[in-house]
Protein backbone atom coordinates (compact mmCIF):
# COMPACT_ATOMS: atom_id res chain seq x y z
CA UNK A 1 0.00 0.00 0.00
CA UNK A 2 1.71 3.33 -1.03
CA UNK A 3 2.14 6.19 1.89
CA UNK A 4 -0.77 7.94 -0.02
CA UNK A 5 -2.93 5.28 0.42
CA UNK A 6 -1.75 5.26 4.02
CA UNK A 7 -2.82 8.76 4.84
CA UNK A 8 -6.06 8.73 3.08
CA UNK A 9 -7.45 5.64 5.17
CA UNK A 10 -5.75 6.93 8.41
CA UNK A 11 -8.21 10.18 7.65
CA UNK A 12 -11.01 8.64 6.96
CA UNK A 13 -10.63 6.20 9.89
CA UNK A 14 -10.18 9.43 12.11
CA UNK A 15 -13.18 11.13 11.03
CA UNK A 16 -15.04 7.76 11.66
CA UNK A 17 -14.07 6.96 14.99
CA UNK A 18 -14.96 11.41 15.38
CA UNK A 19 -18.65 10.91 13.96
CA UNK A 20 -19.31 8.32 16.11
CA UNK A 21 -17.66 10.23 19.47
CA UNK A 22 -19.82 13.23 18.39
CA UNK A 23 -22.68 10.13 17.90
CA UNK A 24 -22.33 9.18 21.10
CA UNK A 25 -22.53 12.30 22.64
CA UNK A 26 -25.41 13.67 21.50
CA UNK A 27 -27.28 10.46 22.11
CA UNK A 28 -25.92 11.38 25.80
CA UNK A 29 -27.32 14.47 26.41
CA UNK A 30 -29.67 14.79 29.12
CA UNK A 31 -32.10 18.03 29.53
CA UNK A 32 -30.72 20.11 33.01
CA UNK A 33 -32.82 18.89 36.32
CA UNK A 34 -33.39 22.45 38.10
CA UNK A 35 -34.01 20.68 41.16
CA UNK A 36 -32.00 19.49 44.25
CA UNK A 37 -32.09 17.45 47.08
CA UNK A 38 -34.90 17.25 49.95
CA UNK A 39 -33.99 20.02 51.88
CA UNK A 40 -33.23 17.95 55.21
CA UNK A 41 -29.79 16.96 57.22
CA UNK A 42 -29.13 14.88 60.12
CA UNK A 43 -26.77 15.10 62.62
CA UNK A 44 -26.17 13.69 66.28
CA UNK A 45 -25.90 15.39 69.89
CA UNK A 46 -24.71 13.03 71.72
CA UNK A 47 -27.70 10.30 72.18
CA UNK A 48 -30.19 12.65 70.31
CA UNK A 49 -30.78 12.36 66.40
CA UNK A 50 -31.39 15.62 65.07
CA UNK A 51 -32.88 16.82 61.67
CA UNK A 52 -32.66 20.18 60.74
CA UNK A 53 -36.01 20.96 57.94
CA UNK A 54 -36.33 23.82 56.08
CA UNK A 55 -39.17 26.04 55.63
CA UNK A 56 -37.58 27.30 52.63
CA UNK A 57 -35.79 30.78 52.72
CA UNK A 58 -36.86 34.07 53.23
CA UNK A 59 -36.16 36.94 50.36
CA UNK A 60 -35.54 39.99 52.47
CA UNK A 61 -35.26 42.54 49.50
CA UNK A 62 -32.34 45.40 49.89
CA UNK A 63 -29.95 44.99 52.70
CA UNK A 64 -30.18 48.72 54.46
CA UNK A 65 -34.20 47.92 54.62
CA UNK A 66 -33.63 44.83 57.29
CA UNK A 67 -30.69 45.81 59.01
CA UNK A 68 -29.75 49.29 60.55
CA UNK A 69 -27.28 51.23 62.78
CA UNK A 70 -24.14 50.57 60.80
CA UNK A 71 -21.52 53.05 59.58
CA UNK A 72 -22.35 54.05 56.13
CA UNK A 73 -20.92 51.72 53.35
CA UNK A 74 -20.46 49.15 56.26
CA UNK A 75 -23.37 46.58 55.13
CA UNK A 76 -21.72 47.01 51.39
CA UNK A 77 -18.00 46.03 52.72
CA UNK A 78 -19.02 43.36 55.22
CA UNK A 79 -21.03 41.41 52.07
CA UNK A 80 -18.88 42.16 49.28
CA UNK A 81 -15.94 40.65 51.38
CA UNK A 82 -17.69 37.80 52.67
CA UNK A 83 -18.59 37.14 48.62
CA UNK A 84 -22.10 37.50 49.12
CA UNK A 85 -24.80 39.70 47.20
CA UNK A 86 -24.94 43.67 47.85
CA UNK A 87 -28.34 44.08 46.86
CA UNK A 88 -30.66 41.55 47.89
CA UNK A 89 -30.75 39.72 51.54
CA UNK A 90 -31.64 36.20 51.53
CA UNK A 91 -32.29 34.65 55.04
CA UNK A 92 -32.83 30.69 55.35
CA UNK A 93 -35.64 28.96 58.19
CA UNK A 94 -33.73 25.98 59.54
CA UNK A 95 -36.05 24.18 61.73
CA UNK A 96 -34.51 21.46 64.16
CA UNK A 97 -36.12 18.43 65.17
CA UNK A 98 -35.06 16.52 68.00
CA UNK A 99 -35.29 12.66 68.33
CA UNK A 100 -34.65 11.87 72.17
CA UNK A 101 -35.99 8.39 71.26
CA UNK A 102 -38.90 9.04 73.73
CA UNK A 103 -40.17 13.00 72.31
CA UNK A 104 -40.32 14.21 68.83
CA UNK A 105 -39.60 18.00 69.73
CA UNK A 106 -39.83 20.47 66.83
CA UNK A 107 -38.28 24.09 67.26
CA UNK A 108 -40.51 26.80 65.42
CA UNK A 109 -42.53 26.44 62.56
CA UNK A 110 -41.82 28.68 59.49
CA UNK A 111 -44.46 30.80 57.76
CA UNK A 112 -47.37 28.37 57.70
CA UNK A 113 -49.57 29.50 54.84
CA UNK A 114 -48.68 33.37 54.89
CA UNK A 115 -47.84 34.69 51.49
CA UNK A 116 -46.27 38.07 53.06
CA UNK A 117 -42.70 36.96 51.79
CA UNK A 118 -43.78 35.24 48.80
CA UNK A 119 -44.09 31.62 47.44
CA UNK A 120 -40.60 30.45 48.64
CA UNK A 121 -41.13 29.56 52.36
CA UNK A 122 -44.30 27.42 54.18
CA UNK A 123 -42.43 24.12 53.10
CA UNK A 124 -42.30 22.79 56.33
CA UNK A 125 -44.92 19.90 56.48
CA UNK A 126 -43.72 19.00 52.74
CA UNK A 127 -40.08 18.77 54.04
CA UNK A 128 -41.20 17.07 57.25
CA UNK A 129 -42.87 14.53 55.77
CA UNK A 130 -39.43 13.94 53.20
CA UNK A 131 -37.14 13.77 55.96
CA UNK A 132 -39.56 10.79 57.35
CA UNK A 133 -41.35 12.46 60.26
CA UNK A 134 -44.94 12.64 60.27
CA UNK A 135 -46.16 16.12 61.95
CA UNK A 136 -48.68 13.70 63.69
CA UNK A 137 -45.75 11.95 65.86
CA UNK A 138 -44.23 15.21 66.57
CA UNK A 139 -45.15 15.38 71.18
CA UNK A 140 -43.17 18.75 71.27
CA UNK A 141 -43.14 22.20 69.51
CA UNK A 142 -41.56 24.79 70.93
CA UNK A 143 -41.28 28.20 69.90
CA UNK A 144 -38.23 30.67 70.25
CA UNK A 145 -40.53 33.60 69.76
CA UNK A 146 -44.09 34.58 68.39
CA UNK A 147 -42.97 36.20 65.09
CA UNK A 148 -44.96 35.20 61.94
CA UNK A 149 -42.40 32.92 60.52
CA UNK A 150 -41.90 31.25 64.14
CA UNK A 151 -45.34 30.65 64.88
CA UNK A 152 -46.96 30.74 61.99
CA UNK A 153 -46.65 26.93 61.18
CA UNK A 154 -49.13 25.85 63.83
CA UNK A 155 -52.17 25.97 62.33
CA UNK A 156 -52.94 25.20 58.24
CA UNK A 157 -54.95 26.77 55.96
CA UNK A 158 -58.40 25.85 58.05
CA UNK A 159 -57.05 26.87 61.16
CA UNK A 160 -56.50 23.05 62.24
CA UNK A 161 -53.52 22.24 64.14
CA UNK A 162 -50.59 21.03 62.00
CA UNK A 163 -49.22 19.13 64.96
CA UNK A 164 -52.23 17.15 66.29
CA UNK A 165 -50.69 15.51 69.68
CA UNK A 166 -48.01 18.32 70.10
CA UNK A 167 -47.91 20.26 73.46
CA UNK A 168 -46.63 24.05 72.94
CA UNK A 169 -43.87 25.47 74.69
CA UNK A 170 -43.31 29.55 74.73
CA UNK A 171 -42.17 32.01 77.30
CA UNK A 172 -45.23 34.20 78.73
CA UNK A 173 -43.92 37.24 77.77
CA UNK A 174 -43.76 36.85 74.54
CA UNK A 175 -47.80 34.98 74.19
CA UNK A 176 -48.94 37.84 76.14
CA UNK A 177 -47.45 41.03 74.05
CA UNK A 178 -47.84 39.05 70.62
CA UNK A 179 -51.60 38.30 71.29
CA UNK A 180 -52.75 41.64 72.83
CA UNK A 181 -55.68 42.83 71.01
CA UNK A 182 -54.88 46.52 72.38
CA UNK A 183 -52.10 45.97 69.68
CA UNK A 184 -54.05 45.23 66.68
CA UNK A 185 -54.66 49.16 66.42
CA UNK A 186 -50.65 49.52 66.10
CA UNK A 187 -48.05 49.24 63.10
CA UNK A 188 -47.54 45.88 64.71
CA UNK A 189 -51.10 44.55 63.48
CA UNK A 190 -49.75 41.92 60.61
CA UNK A 191 -47.66 40.43 63.45
CA UNK A 192 -50.32 40.25 66.23
CA UNK A 193 -52.80 38.44 63.91
CA UNK A 194 -50.67 35.92 62.81
CA UNK A 195 -50.01 35.24 66.49
CA UNK A 196 -53.37 35.36 67.55
CA UNK A 197 -54.15 33.09 64.48
CA UNK A 198 -51.79 30.73 65.28
CA UNK A 199 -51.85 30.64 69.15
CA UNK A 200 -55.03 31.65 70.29
CA UNK A 201 -56.72 28.13 69.08
CA UNK A 202 -54.41 26.44 70.79
CA UNK A 203 -53.71 28.00 74.41
CA UNK A 204 -55.27 24.76 75.83
CA UNK A 205 -52.09 23.20 74.94
CA UNK A 206 -49.21 25.91 75.77
CA UNK A 207 -47.23 25.60 78.39
CA UNK A 208 -44.77 28.65 79.56
CA UNK A 209 -40.98 27.70 79.81
CA UNK A 210 -39.26 30.16 82.24
CA UNK A 211 -35.15 31.29 82.20
CA UNK A 212 -32.70 28.44 82.71
CA UNK A 213 -35.64 25.92 82.89
CA UNK A 214 -34.67 22.17 81.60
CA UNK A 215 -38.70 21.88 80.23
CA UNK A 216 -38.31 18.94 78.73
CA UNK A 217 -35.35 16.13 79.10
CA UNK A 218 -31.87 17.88 77.80
CA UNK A 219 -33.56 21.07 76.84
CA UNK A 220 -33.00 24.03 78.64
CA UNK A 221 -34.53 27.74 78.12
CA UNK A 222 -32.60 30.79 78.36
CA UNK A 223 -33.77 34.34 78.00
CA UNK A 224 -32.15 35.79 74.76
CA UNK A 225 -34.48 39.18 75.23
CA UNK A 226 -34.26 42.10 73.06
CA UNK A 227 -35.40 40.68 69.66
CA UNK A 228 -38.93 40.35 71.23
CA UNK A 229 -39.54 40.44 74.71
CA UNK A 230 -39.54 36.86 75.79
CA UNK A 231 -37.41 35.52 73.01
CA UNK A 232 -35.26 32.63 73.80
CA UNK A 233 -32.38 29.99 73.17
CA UNK A 234 -32.29 26.87 74.17
CA UNK A 235 -29.12 24.92 75.51
CA UNK A 236 -29.83 20.88 74.27
CA UNK A 237 -27.51 18.05 76.50
CA UNK A 238 -26.58 14.82 75.65
CA UNK A 239 -24.14 12.80 77.49
CA UNK A 240 -20.86 14.85 77.53
CA UNK A 241 -22.56 17.37 74.18
CA UNK A 242 -23.61 20.39 74.65
CA UNK A 243 -25.25 22.26 71.93
CA UNK A 244 -27.16 25.63 71.02
CA UNK A 245 -29.84 26.22 69.14
CA UNK A 246 -29.46 30.00 68.97
CA UNK A 247 -33.26 30.84 66.86
CA UNK A 248 -33.21 35.13 65.78
CA UNK A 249 -29.81 35.48 68.19
CA UNK A 250 -28.57 36.77 65.07
CA UNK A 251 -30.14 37.19 61.97
CA UNK A 252 -27.93 37.36 59.31
CA UNK A 253 -24.40 35.30 60.06
CA UNK A 254 -22.31 37.97 58.80
CA UNK A 255 -23.70 41.17 59.60
CA UNK A 256 -24.67 40.56 62.99
CA UNK A 257 -21.80 38.57 63.93
CA UNK A 258 -19.20 40.60 62.44
CA UNK A 259 -20.64 44.11 63.86
CA UNK A 260 -23.08 42.59 66.70
CA UNK A 261 -24.38 46.24 67.61
CA UNK A 262 -25.87 46.46 64.34
CA UNK A 263 -29.87 46.07 64.49
CA UNK A 264 -32.61 44.11 62.90
CA UNK A 265 -35.47 46.09 61.42
CA UNK A 266 -38.09 43.77 63.45
CA UNK A 267 -36.37 44.24 67.34
CA UNK A 268 -39.12 44.96 69.52
CA UNK A 269 -35.82 47.14 71.69
CA UNK A 270 -32.89 46.86 69.08
CA UNK A 271 -30.01 48.36 71.87
CA UNK A 272 -31.62 45.32 74.11
CA UNK A 273 -31.13 42.86 71.40
CA UNK A 274 -27.51 44.03 70.68
CA UNK A 275 -26.40 43.88 74.34
CA UNK A 276 -27.43 40.24 74.70
CA UNK A 277 -26.27 38.86 71.48
CA UNK A 278 -22.92 40.11 72.90
CA UNK A 279 -23.03 38.40 75.62
CA UNK A 280 -24.75 35.09 74.52
CA UNK A 281 -22.01 35.41 71.57
CA UNK A 282 -19.10 35.95 73.80
CA UNK A 283 -20.73 32.69 75.59
CA UNK A 284 -20.76 30.74 73.23
CA UNK A 285 -17.17 31.55 72.02
CA UNK A 286 -15.69 30.93 75.45
CA UNK A 287 -17.34 27.91 75.90
CA UNK A 288 -16.64 26.40 72.01
CA UNK A 289 -20.39 25.44 72.14
CA UNK A 290 -21.78 23.98 68.40
CA UNK A 291 -24.71 25.86 67.48
CA UNK A 292 -27.63 26.68 64.79
CA UNK A 293 -28.71 30.23 63.58
CA UNK A 294 -32.50 29.87 62.39
CA UNK A 295 -31.74 31.98 59.54
CA UNK A 296 -28.18 30.92 59.41
CA UNK A 297 -26.76 29.51 55.52
CA UNK A 298 -28.15 25.70 55.27
CA UNK A 299 -28.74 24.28 57.19
CA UNK A 300 -26.93 26.82 59.91
CA UNK A 301 -24.94 24.39 62.30
CA UNK A 302 -21.23 25.76 62.64
CA UNK A 303 -19.03 27.25 66.01
CA UNK A 304 -18.47 31.45 66.50
CA UNK A 305 -15.18 32.93 67.17
CA UNK A 306 -13.93 36.19 68.23
CA UNK A 307 -12.68 38.28 65.16
CA UNK A 308 -11.45 41.86 66.00
CA UNK A 309 -14.57 43.89 67.84
CA UNK A 310 -16.95 41.40 66.89
CA UNK A 311 -17.27 37.41 65.65
CA UNK A 312 -17.10 35.25 63.26
CA UNK A 313 -19.22 32.23 61.83
CA UNK A 314 -17.78 28.91 60.65
CA UNK A 315 -20.10 27.02 59.06
CA UNK A 316 -19.77 22.98 60.24
CA UNK A 317 -18.39 20.65 57.61
CA UNK A 318 -21.22 18.42 55.76
CA UNK A 319 -20.55 15.04 55.83
CA UNK A 320 -20.94 12.71 52.77
CA UNK A 321 -23.46 9.64 53.61
CA UNK A 322 -23.48 7.08 50.63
Amino acid sequence: MSTLDRRSLLRLGAAGIGSALLTNHAAARAPLLGTQAPAFHRFMIGAIEATVVSDGPLPMGKPAASFNGFPPGEITRLLQSNFLPTDDIVLEQNVLVLNTGDKLIVFDTGVGTSKSFGPLPGKLASTLVKAGIAPGDIDAVVISHAHPDHCGGLVDGNEQAVFPNAQIYISSADLDFWTDEVKLGSQLKPLIETARRNLLPLRDRIVFYKDGQEFLPGVQALAAPGHTVGHSMFMITSGSETFCYAADLAHHSVLLLEDPRGAFVFDTDAKQAAATRVRMLDMLTSDRTRMMGYHFPWPGLGHVVKHGEGFHYIPEPLKTVL
